[in-house]
């Protein structure tokens, strides 16, 4: 896997250098929406992957190679291939990160922070993201195909704790997918628990890329509005709408190829986005052929587009 990928744009923290902490599918949900396949196995013991140094070395190296093309990075985001929360040495690699002078931040599924460890490392960045797909049972279970030994009042509670202790950014997500989680009764519990959170932002995002599950469909336009007024009357002071992707671009950097293969491992590609990063570095799409005949890279359809994705299995079918 690749340790680091990007800086790719954020609507949420401007340019991200991501930090993949952990190893690939990694995690303790199995959600019927991830850009990243299916889950072939769910996790929920914490191991250690990296060394902190390792990781603190490689994220330093990638600044300085930035820096000196005329580039740079907003924020430091641990958003890997599976729920970074599983890395035993979090806390300590976002220590080790904090000499670089750069924030930090964490997007994390939130199904581990009943471990006050896990709370008190995650607290260490300076932003973190917390998901909250639903707070009913089934349509949590039907989405996040957590893992069995997980249980969501102890989730919820976990997450709740994190709130009251956590000092400094928190936000969150919620996915909706059509006839799963966007019914009104289950948009206003969901948003009276976010509410008493006090985020800065609640996010409501639908999916855009290949899911891991066929079926998986965003909510219309009519049912999103609906969601964004549920939350607004729940009283979150701000409630943003991510229905699309910014566009990635890539850093100033020799290796083009291994820089699309690092960025869609974690986000899948549009074929129109591959072309235009291509043409903006001036690179011939020939460049990725090494990739596609090896398999590191292929191509696959969704909803008539063409996506370049990573390490990928077919979609399942949800049921």
């Amino acid at each position: 896997m690749s340790l680091i990928f990007g800086p790719i744009p954020s609507r949420r923290l401007g340019r991200s250098l991501g930090i993949n902490d952990v190893a690939r599918k990694t995690c303790s949900y199995g959600c019927v929406y991830c850009q990243l396949g299916p889950t072939e196995r769910t996790h929920i013991e914490r191991r250690s992957f990296r060394t902190p140094e390792q990781i603190a070395r490689v994220v330093a190296e990638r600044i300085e190679e930035l820096r000196r093309n005329g580039d740079d990075v907003d924020v430091l985001t641990f958003v890997p291939e599976g729920e970074p929360t599983l890395d035993r040495r979090l806390g300590a690699t976002i220590e080790a990160l904090r000499p670089l002078g750069v924030p930090v931040a964490v997007v994390t599924n939130g199904s581990l922070l009943t471990d006050p460890e896990v709370r008190a490392d995650v607290a260490r960045a300076q932003w973190v993201s917390v998901k909250i797909d639903s707070v009913h049972e089934r349509p949590w279970r039907a989405i996040d195909r957590p893992d069995p030994r997980l249980q969501l009042p102890d989730v919820l509670e976990g997450v709740r704790c994190f709130a009251g202790e956590y000092q400094g950014t928190l936000v969150t997500e919620t996915m909706l997918v059509s006839g799963i989680n966007d019914a009104p009764d289950d948009l206003r519990d969901t948003a009276a628990f976010i509410a008493k959170l006090r985020p800065a932002t609640a996010y409501l995002g639908v999916p855009t890329r290949p899911p891991a599950e066929e079926g998986v469909r965003a909510p219309d336009d009519a049912t999103l509005v609906r969601a964004w007024e549920i939350f607004v009357a729940a009283g979150i002071p701000s409630v943003e709408v991510l229905a699309s992707d910014p566009t990635p671009q890539l850093a100033r950097s020799g290796d083009v190829a291994s820089e699309l293969r690092a960025i869609a491992a974690v986000h899948p590609l549009r074929e129109v986005e591959v072309e235009a990063l291509l043409r903006a570095s001036g690179a011939e799409k020939s460049a990725l052929d090494p990739l596609l005949e090896s398999g590191a890279l292929r191509v696959i359809e969704h909803r008539g587009q063409r996506f370049y994705v990573a390490h990928r299995k077919a979609p399942q079918s949800i049921g």
